[in-house]
């Protein structure tokens, strides 16, 4: 509905001319638009086909380890799983409900495996189909397979230990509530003051 709307909009650069034409409509990237959209539509039929009860079943051994190995786990598997089977963000789309589904048959809170799973997601380096600006990289033609490869493999390790080293201390920092609260503490008392 939207693209046909860029054939009726005017353009208010030209009289009489659109927002897009039939001839630029016809170079953009369709290859691209159609990966992408493929990649949400195989997250959303993963999830309707019960799928993610599937997956959730085959993690369950991950109930009886600790937080540490269970953060690396994810962390893992949910950057392997962006690698190779579709677009980080479809991947999060699969992910984060199969994780919380997984916490609860775990007994521990969602955002320990949430958030090591969200942020996994997007360590997506080695291959074009991880993430649109792989795609995007990789359709210029100046870049192969092996060269990302290359470089995302020593990122993708780096970014894991880096999430499994960094996240069972997240709950021991001081959180954006408890530095929130601070401030409108101080803001009441300035407003105190100021109202003398």
């Amino acid at each position: 509905m939207v693209g046909i709307l860029l054939f009726i909009i005017p353009n208010m650069k030209q009289d009489g001319e659109k927002l897009m034409s039939w001839n630029d409509c016809k170079m953009l990237p369709w290859n691209l638009i159609l990966f992408l959209g493929a990649g949400f539509a195989i997250a959303d039929g993963i999830q309707s086909r019960g799928l993610s009860e599937v997956l959730s079943r085959v993690v369950d051994f991950l109930q009886d380890t600790p937080h540490l190995a269970t953060v690396t786990v994810v962390s893992l598997i949910c950057s392997i799983v962006t690698e190779f089977i579709t677009s980080n963000a479809a991947t999060a789309t699969l992910l984060v409900p199969l994780l919380y589904h997984i916490a609860g048959t775990m007994h521990v809170h969602p955002l320990i495996l949430i958030i090591p799973g969200g942020i996994a997601t997007e360590f997506a380096f080695w291959l074009p189909t991880s993430t649109p600006s792989n795609v995007v990289g990789f359709a210029t033609g100046h870049r192969e397979i092996k060269d990302m490869f290359k470089v995302g493999v020593p990122l993708k390790v780096v970014g894991i230990v880096v999430l499994s080293l960094l996240m069972p201390s997240l709950g021991e920092l001081p959180t954006i509530s408890v530095l929130v609260n601070k401030c409108f503490e101080k803001i009441i008392w300035l407003k105190g003051i100021l109202s003398f």
